[in-house]
């Protein structure tokens, strides 16, 4: 299927109906097979060398898998069908985005806090973020949605449009694998350090060009909102955008931080464990509910932003891949 046609067909059809929780996912398949590969692979007493080989063959083999058999399953609908083809590639690429989903669990959160729910707020909150909700305040339920917002624009929403514009439905398939590798290995803890390196760098590298293109984006479209900056969005992400732990999440978020004047980063508990990063916009005030209301609304027209620049993206691939457009 045409890319350009592609892209808005996908994105229209996750406006639509979202990520319904009954509908077989790919990335569900991905897990079990990550989750199954770990038991094979994972085990006691193993070295550190033995830890980080296993983990990267099973890094390469799920990543490789993903390409793979979404190419494959593409091609066979074609040849029984170029209508059923077209359907699956569609079907395919609407898996690969989050940007309703995103939206609605988002939307949930700030109509707990509207009605002054605090306890429904967490709940709904723990839906979409790691650290722990339980104790969390008003204005800290907002920062974690602000930050989860700004993050997931890009590894949700942004990072698979690039990669769908570059190499279509299979390579956006396989970066969602490498994100499902992340989430569930990538982890920096004692059970996962060599075992999941692999998957994190992979991760970081995959991310790396379309965490500064949301952050660019943001930016961008802060231009467009009457509540944000898109001056101190710049400044702040060019000076913030390094100070997370991740490479990546940072950029984002600290562009999110100065579009929105508010200030993100700070302590945060995962499994009761008290973790401490750097503030993002030291400066600025702390997040509140119309700040959190605002980020939802600037992470739609990032979106936007994406479909259009996923489009030209692949209208400028196309044409340079067309007969004679070296000439």
């Amino acid at each position: 299927m045409n890319r350009c046609s592609l892209i808005p067909t996908a994105w229209l059809l996750d406006q639509l109906a979202g990520d319904p929780e009954w509908l077989p996912h790919p990335v569900r398949l991905i897990g079990f097979a990550t989750a199954r590969g770990e038991v094979a692979l994972h085990r006691p007493n193993q070295s550190e060398l033995s830890e980080l080989v296993a983990g990267g063959a099973l890094s390469l083999a799920v990543v490789a898998t993903s390409y793979y058999a979404t190419r494959q399953l593409i091609r066979l609908a074609n040849r029984l069908s170029p209508a059923l083809g077209n359907t699956v590639e569609v079907l395919l690429a609407w898996t690969c985005l989050a940007a309703r989903n995103l939206e609605q669990e988002a939307i949930s959160v700030v109509e707990a806090l509207d009605s002054g729910d605090l306890p429904l707020a967490r709940h709904r909150l723990a839906r979409i973020v790691g650290r722990d909700t339980r104790h969390l305040g008003t204005h800290e339920i907002c920062r974690a949605l602000i930050e989860t917002l700004a993050e997931s624009a890009s590894d949700g929403i942004l990072a698979p449009l690039f990669y769908m514009a570059l190499g279509g439905v299979p390579l956006a398939m396989a970066y969602k694998a490498i994100n499902t590798l992340d989430s569930m290995i990538g982890h920096a803890d004692e059970r996962y350090f060599y075992f999941g390196k692999a998957a994190a760098r992979l991760d970081d590298a995959a991310n790396y060009l379309p965490a500064r293109l949301t952050a660019a984006a943001i930016v961008a479209v802060s231009n467009l909102h009457e509540h944000s900056d898109p001056l101190a969005a710049w400044q702040t992400w060019r000076r913030d955008g390094d100070e997370h732990k991740s490479p990546n999440a940072g950029q984002p978020e600290s562009a999110m931080a100065g579009a929105l004047r508010v200030r993100l980063g700070g302590d945060n508990t995962y499994g009761g464990e008290l973790i401490r990063t750097a503030y993002i916009g030291h400066e600025f005030s702390r997040p509140s509910l119309p700040k959190a209301k605002s980020a939802i609304r600037l992470v739609s027209v990032v979106t936007l932003l994406g479909v259009a620049c996923g489009v030209l993206l692949s209208a400028c691939a196309q044409l340079r891949a067309a007969p004679g457009s070296s000439r």
